[in-house]
């Protein structure tokens, strides 16, 4: 492989209900200005018309590529997958159940028609979400950094020199905070977008489509802008003593609610404190970029080297 040549990777970012793409300039570290593609994809169809949507996008990107140069893909997938093997192994779950069992890797690089020498790979979302704020975003240069993502559901990882951490004493199991046990439930019931749309529905007796919804009525009721409170000194309590165990430098807060972050973000910051914990909270502007950028990192050979041990326990 002749590496001078082959500078592009492309990022796969896939998402409940549509894929985006772009072409990454590995020694510049950026996005190719022009390159994105999006689709929708129902998340209930066939595999096979999944995996056409799929590589139908990816050759939209691909038309601006000239072959020699593109190293690879990589896939910032959901759960659960074999991320070693590129198997889909969801089931259960009302999305892209049609895929279980299907070798995402070996499908896209036929229908394709890759070169052998070009790579498949795949990292969960959130750990490709954090791995890109940590490789060019806003923890570019920190050594140890938590990401999260909030939205349907809380995403996060744990990142030590831009190696997500799975194991060991100072994270939960598989790294990750979505199942840690919160009131009645696990901490992706209360820290998601469900959360907010039925606590508004107590205190208002209406019923809101999402937090945007919710984040406009804020500002003129001291109720609904309690839930943001709310919401801000639970999700402190829940990071803080596993931020602090870490080490974590910084925290970076991505998804849609991040948008919300000046509704939550004082309470957020004011819990952390009385916890103890130093960490630096900020907002990502990469948003999706970062997933698409941390994906696209899988094909820079020395992170994938590093990476290998950790993505069987994603």
């Amino acid at each position: 492989m002749n590496s001078t040549l082959q500078n592009i990777a492309i990022g796969v970012d896939i998402g409940g209900g549509h894929i985006t793409a772009v072409a990454v300039d590995m020694t510049q570290h950026l996005i190719i200005k022009g390159s994105r593609a999006e689709s929708p994809v129902d998340n209930k169809a066939e595999a096979d018309e999944i995996l056409e949507v799929w590589t139908g996008t990816l050759r939209r990107v691909l038309k601006g590529i000239q072959i020699f140069n593109l190293r690879g893909i990589g896939f910032a997938m959901p759960g659960p997958f074999d991320y070693v093997n590129g198997i889909c192994l969801i089931r259960g779950v009302p999305k892209y159940e049609k895929l279980y069992g299907v070798n995402v890797g070996k499908a896209i690089s036929s229908r394709l028609g890759l070169p052998c020498d070009c790579r498949v790979r795949f990292m969960n979302d959130a750990s490709s979400f954090a791995v890109g704020e940590a490789w060019v975003g806003k923890a570019a240069g920190r050594r140890k950094m938590m990401a999260i993502t909030l939205g349907t559901g809380l995403g996060s990882a744990f990142v030590d020199d831009r190696i997500p951490v799975v194991e060991g004493d100072l994270v939960p199991k598989m790294g990750c905070v979505y199942h840690l046990p919160v009131g009645n439930g696990i901490a992706d019931d209360y820290f998601s977008t469900r959360w907010f749309t039925s606590r508004y529905n107590e205190v208002t007796g209406r019923v809101a489509k999402g937090v945007k919804e919710v984040a406009s009525e804020a500002d003129g009721n001291p109720g609904v802008a309690d839930l943001f409170r709310e919401f801000g000194t639970g999700l402190g309590a829940l990071l803080a003593p596993w931020l602090i165990k870490f080490g974590a430098e910084m925290l970076v807060i991505g998804g849609n609610i991040s948008n919300a972050y000046k509704l939550f973000g004082p309470a957020l910051e004011k819990e952390l404190q009385r916890e103890g914990c130093s960490s630096e909270v900020t907002t990502s502007e990469l948003m999706e970029d970062a997933a698409l950028l941390g994906s696209a990192y899988l094909l820079d050979e020395g992170f994938w080297k590093a990476v290998q041990p950790a993505l069987p326990l994603m």
